[in-house]
């Protein structure tokens, strides 16, 4: 599990992973959000906008979980 600490009160999902060197490109997030890859307390999470807050656990296909600190 990697930590990502953010200076704000929150980061939207598909930011994230681009934040997290899990996407590329913004596109490429939205893809893998789309396709089911990716999980925000264990619930899978199909909305690219959700905001993820510090305490919250990221986890993606193939690629690990992020914990927001």
């Amino acid at each position: 599990m990697k930590c990502i600490k953010i200076h704000t009160e929150f980061i939207k999902l598909n930011q994230l992973l681009k934040w997290a060197n899990v996407a590329e490109t913004g596109a490429a997030a939205n893809h893998m959000i789309k396709e089911g890859l990716v999980r925000v307390n264990g619930e899978t999470e199909l909305k690219r906008g959700r905001k993820i807050y510090p305490g919250d656990l990221v986890e993606v296909d193939q690629m690990g979980s992020f914990l927001l600190e």
